[in-house]
């Protein structure tokens, strides 16, 4: 064992039938749906999550709204809703399979203990007694959830037994089977607190990572590094290990811009929605009204008069004022809450005062922070609002992802759509759900959640179904732990060349690579710097500089277990970064105007491109292959 701790890592090698890789809420949906099939089975479950299940996933910091809840709604207009919002291009069936299922897993929440706002009168009744939640919209409820994740993290522990859960442990490899080279047999991973490596085989396992945070150069730099709107840990590592095991990828072209309260990256739906709050530009116009003409133009306005208006679109003339010297734009919190309280006795106005505050302090308490440091007094002073950097999700309002098989009981639905499954990617035995699925955003919590239900149901019949086949893996354990811990070697190997460990010609610290890969996507793939802009000569660029990238990946130093998390992390972004890029690239058209912009292709091109775009990599040869999927409409607008 050397000074720093490293000798060689135990190797703890376990076969089990089915293995649950993450700790969110896809993965707190399987834990607490599996075990009502498994019962009276032999089938042996594990969970295995890089950090802790109380505070794991998006929910992590809370939520003050669940924001996908059908209640007296048709899911039919969730998916009408769903689809405008992400530019006609969705998989309407995982769509609609989760609209008629969430509110099953609300009113689970709800029984275990989460505070739900009721509507006066209703306080004591629940939601399957009648009760009518607040809504902040026709799909939101909102929730005093702070401890959202806690209770759900409670139930799926309940359910699963804490013995099948192993918490600190960073699944960074898949291993596709010896003998069927299209399906997955084992994972390997590492502890992030002891130096011990893992070896899993399975039949089946479900890959719930999230999406992918920091592939993009962030707003916030320097002191304000790690403040983002998404979860910091969530590294593309849905993508990156499905996409090496040859699982088809879909739409990763999109991502996700939210605009949020500057700098805080505080949510802004309660405020739009609960407290009728209005964005302006510096003028005080309202650049949704002023701006509503350049919708028709580049043919951006025929997915524009829908439910709502897109996401995206709304970005879109947001950034049009910004680009036009009429910027900041504000949030006019002052007159929202003055309005509100115009029928209002002192007692209400100070509680719809405390309100305010607690969005915040439900789920992002640096805005809060923010607040304060800059002395803003939400009822007195306006916040500036600006679009993040982008994300790549399939939950939230995005549909990056991975291509699975859907329910195989709507009618209409292409037979290619589903094969057996309900979940499970291209590639045999390995399922996802949650960011994972692509093609079908607007999941949120209580859909990710029950996506993760719908998935163990699943992975149960797989496994009974496979009851007497054994995994076989295709690579060595000897050559997988060499892998893994080759950031480890580089560094012991080089550490004495240099008196400063940091500065050394011989690695590349898994920090300084990331701001490589963050600097590459933010100026050539369409970041901050380029106002969300990019061109076939830019990404070419990209592509050299990504490969120059990758092959000083293989230099990257671990002086710790912090560090190797933090290389492997690196490597998931730096898979997704490309998947990424790729995509964009073959998308000959600007399809989320407001998200990017093809500057070479500024139009919408129905005609061409409403399609799906789908992909796959070889990890032997490192080449990509894309390909178009029809689209396939099955709701009628």
């Amino acid at each position: 064992m050397s000074e720093y701790g490293f000798g060689n890592p135990e190797v703890i090698e376990e076969e089990v039938d089915i293995l649950l890789i993450g700790g969110g809420m896809a993965a707190c949906g399987a834990a607490v749906e599996i075990m009502r099939w498994a019962d009276g089975t032999d089938l042996k479950i594990k969970l295995v999550d890089k950090a802790a299940m109380d505070r794991s996933g998006a929910v992590a910091q809370g939520l003050s709204a669940i924001n996908t809840y059908m209640g007296e709604n048709d899911p039919a207009d969730y998916v009408r809703m769903v689809r405008t919002d992400l530019m006609g291009i969705i998989r309407e069936d995982l769509v609609y399979d989760v609209g008629r299922h969430v509110d099953s897993s609300v009113h689970l929440f709800e029984e275990w203990g989460l505070p739900v706002w009721k509507q006066p009168g209703d306080e004591g009744k629940k939601l399957p007694e009648g009760g009518k939640p607040v809504r902040s919209g026709k799909w939101q409820i909102m929730i005093n959830g702070e401890s959202y994740k806690w209770i759900v993290a409670e139930a799926a522990k309940k359910s699963l037994g804490t013995e099948n859960i192993q918490e600190r442990v960073f699944i960074v490899k898949l291993v596709n089977d010896k003998n069927d080279p299209d399906r997955v047999a084992g994972a390997v991973g590492f502890s992030v607190r002891e130096h011990k490596l893992y070896v899993y085989k399975f039949k089946c396992c479900l890959l719930v990572c999230g999406g992918a945070v920091n592939v993009f150069r962030p707003r916030s730099v320097g002191e304000g590094q790690g403040r983002a709107w998404y979860p910091v840990w969530n590294a593309g590592s849905t993508y990156a290990m499905a996409l090496e095991a040859g699982a088809e990828g879909t739409m990763l072209e999109n991502r996700f811009v939210p605009a949020r309260f500057k700098d805080g990256y505080g949510p802004v739906g309660a405020w739009f929605l609960l407290f009728k709050a209005k964005a302006m530009n510096a003028y005080g116009e309202d650049y949704q009204q002023t701006n509503a003409h350049l919708l028709e133009k580049h043919n951006y306005g025929n997915h524009a008069h829908g439910h709502v208006m897109g996401t995206c679109l709304r970005n879109h003339l947001m950034m049009e004022d910004m680009r036009n010297g009429k910027g900041p734009i504000f949030m006019d919190t002052p007159t929202a809450l003055a309005k509100l309280a115009e029928t209002m006795t002192p007692k209400e106005i100070k509680h719809l005062e405390a309100e305010a505050w607690e969005d915040f302090l439900d789920m992002t308490i640096g805005q809060c922070g923010v607040w304060a440091g800059e002395n803003i007094e939400p009822d007195k002073k306006m916040s500036e609002l600006m679009p993040t950097e982008p994300y790549l999700l399939g939950s939230h309002a995005g549909c990056a992802g991975l291509w699975v098989s859907g329910p195989d009981d709507l009618p209409g639905v292409p037979e290619d759509w589903h094969w057996g499954y309900r979940g499970m990617t291209t590639v045999k035995g390995l399922f996802t759900a949650g960011d994972g699925v692509g093609a079908s955003g607007h999941k949120f919590s209580s859909g990710a959640f029950t996506e993760g239900r719908f998935a163990a149901k699943a992975m149960v019949k797989f496994a009974l179904d496979n009851k007497d086949w054994t995994p076989e893996l295709d690579t060595d354990v000897s050559e997988l732990i060499e892998e893994i811990y080759r950031p480890v070697r580089n560094f012991l190997e080089h550490k004495d060349y240099t008196t400063a460990i940091d500065v050394n010609p011989n690695y590349i610290t898994p920090r300084m690579l990331q701001f490589r890969l963050q600097k590459i996507m933010d100026e050539y793939v369409g970041g901050v710097a380029t106002w969300y802009q990019t061109n076939a000569k830019m990404m070419e660029v990209a592509e050299a500089k990504l490969e120059m990238l990758k092959e000083d990946s293989l230099k990257m130093r671990a002086k710790d277990l912090h560090e190797l998390l933090r290389a492997w992390e690196n490597y998931h972004r730096i898979l997704a970064a490309e998947a990424h890029m790729k995509h964009i690239q073959f998308r000959e058209e600007t399809r989320y105007p407001g998200y990017y912009y093809r500057s070479d292709f500024l139009d919408l091109d129905d005609e061409n491109w409403r399609c799906f775009v789908n992909s796959k990599y070889d990890r032997k040869t490192k080449e990509w292959t894309l390909r178009k999927v029809p689209y396939v409409q099955l709701i009628k607008d």
